[in-house]
């Protein structure tokens, strides 16, 4: 039998808050939700593991903007704060012969030797931020925010360093990164913010055209160079902007929830410390159980579709639930709620994607969260929160989710006395 979702769609806080209560809600009615999004446009969620994992691999979905009834049609509005994730031109909003073409220009840079051969350069990056981590703490009569000193400029650091981004433009770019993924920014503010960043990058690209070097930008201007037909500049732009936004915001989400998890179920931690389970395992099952992305936009079915019973209407931008299927007790058992880093298929989670938008940089991702939980916990054996958990404030967005700050305390430095 297909329905189409309730009559009562549930309408998405823009200020996001913590999605796990809500996801649990929203399953307990099926796996599709009709959602209304900021600017009352309608939406639809895909929130149970299974039914996710079909639509993420459908042949009938699409990416590119060109199938999003409503904004074809003109009715979203210039300063729409999803707009940009509709509308950037790249990886994430190509299809078909597209898609692949950009995919594969880029997919050089992360392949399995070349990550591999970054290991030692985020090994010595992580230890620069934890001497960093601890100093803050002294400054602070104990406490640092872990978020500020080490989850957020590690991935920031690393991908400045693959792309090639100078320095000066680092902090521009977290503060610009963290515009486009908010949902609940006014209108102007959003369209300033892409302008601002598709401006940084211009210049980034254009100090690569002067002076290349063995980095990233300088490798696709040169395929752009050798056949003019390989990238537009708007799509190198738009494929800077895709990793600078996704490569560091997801990494810095999924090594603070990991730090959060730990610190919270500290049976666990002492699991991986006997040897019962290894940090990739803290990783995989951090992604699972708290997604560093809550619902990403956007995907658009090309035909109606009906997905576990629920009609999906052609056009409809739909949002991929990841912090709802993570936790589907009908794929992980009855304890899906329960954070267990010695469960069986650790890798059985769809946190990273799944089919021909599967996640580029997540063999990255893995290598730079593993490097820096295993690093910071053997030097800081008895970090721990400095706040409860409840009193952590939550991002502004139902895209990245997670908390802006995480105030700990370190504690005795392993390394120094």
């Amino acid at each position: 039998m297909t329905t189409v979702s309730s009559d009562q769609p549930h309408r998405i806080d823009p200020t996001g808050g913590c999605p796990h209560a809500r996801n649990a809600r929203l399953r307990a009615e099926g796996a599709v939700a009709a959602v209304v999004l900021p600017g009352d446009v309608q939406g639809m969620l895909v929130l149970g593991h299974e039914a996710l994992k079909e639509f993420l691999g459908h042949s009938d979905v699409a990416k590119d903007a060109r199938h999003f009834a409503a904004l074809t049609e003109g009715r979203i509005p210039e300063g729409w704060p999803l707009r940009t994730f509709a509308t950037v031109r790249g990886m994430t909003t190509a299809d078909g012969e597209d898609h692949r073409r950009l995919r594969s220009l880029v997919s050089r840079a992360f392949t399995a030797r070349r990550v591999e051969a970054l290991r030692p350069r985020v090994e010595a990056m992580t230890d620069e931020l934890l001497d960093g981590l601890a100093a803050a703490a002294r400054d602070g009569d104990g406490v640092a925010d872990l978020r500020t000193h080490f989850a957020l400029p590690l991935p920031m650091g690393v991908i400045c360093e693959l792309f090639g981004v100078e320095e000066e433009f680092k902090d521009t770019l977290h503060h610009l990164s963290s515009e486009v993924v908010a949902t609940n920014i006014e209108p102007a503010r959003a369209v300033a913010a892409n302008q601002e960043m598709v401006s940084v990058l211009a210049q980034v690209v254009a100090a690569r055209v002067q002076e290349p070097g063995d980095d990233l930008t300088s490798a696709l201007l040169a395929a752009h160079e050798a056949d003019g037909d390989r990238l537009s500049r708007e799509e190198l732009i738009g494929t800077l902007m895709l990793f600078v936004v996704a490569g560091h915001e997801t990494t810095l989400n999924l090594v603070t929830n990991a730090v959060r998890a730990l610190c919270a179920h500290r049976e666990q931690l002492a699991l991986v410390r006997d040897g019962a389970a290894s940090w990739a395992d803290v990783v995989e099952e951090t992604l699972r159980w708290d997604s560093p992305v809550s619902y990403f936009p956007f995907r658009y079915p090309t035909r109606d579709l009906t997905v576990d019973g629920t009609l999906i209407p052609k056009g409809m931008p739909v949002l991929a639930g990841y912090t709802g299927a993570g936790r589907d007790p009908a794929a992980h058992g009855p304890d899906a709620d329960r954070f267990d880093v010695t469960r069986a298929l650790p890798g059985r989670h769809l946190s990273l994607g799944h089919g021909a938008h599967y996640c580029l940089g997540a063999p990255l991702a893995r290598l730079e969260a593993t490097v820096a939980l295993e690093r910071l916990f053997t030097r800081f054996p008895a970090l721990e929160l400095a706040v409860p958990e409840e009193e952590l404030p939550v991002n502004a967005s139902f895209v990245g989710n997670s908390v802006v700050e995480l105030p700990v305390r370190p504690g005795p430095d392993g390394h120094h006395g």
